[in-house]
């Protein structure tokens, strides 16, 4: 099983980035998938989840209208589209496969938002 995140780098506050993860070794489209945020000296927090079918997303308040989460079962990888960035979303991002009491993580990619 591998999730392998790819996308980070530095951007300007005000620009956007797109993260992929490309999953393998088991049935993506049978999974939900979540992408998670951690900051130094921060807790992981979840900031975008999409089910299994692709019909619900949902995310918190500090991202909503700013991130997209999708995914394209063919390709077996799912996206964030980040828009409008801060620098308060600086962290590393990782994505997250779910399917009831089974998980995988990928390694994380890091995203930076400065000036």
């Amino acid at each position: 099983v591998q999730l392998v995140e790819s996308g980070g780098g530095l951007v300007q506050p005000g620009g956007s980035l797109r993260l992929s993860c490309a999953a393998s070794g088991f049935t993506f489209s049978a999974y939900g998938m979540s992408w998670y945020r951690q900051a130094p000296g921060k807790e992981r927090e979840r900031v975008a989840s999409i089910s299994n079918t692709g019909g619900f997303t949902n995310y918190p308040d500090s991202v909503k209208g700013r991130f997209t989460i999708s995914r394209d079962d063919a390709k077996n990888t799912v996206y964030l589209q980040m828009n409008s960035l801060k620098p308060e979303d600086t962290a590393v991002y990782y994505c997250k496969a779910v399917r009831g009491a089974r998980e995988y993580w990928g390694q994380g990619t890091q995203v930076t938002v400065s000036s």
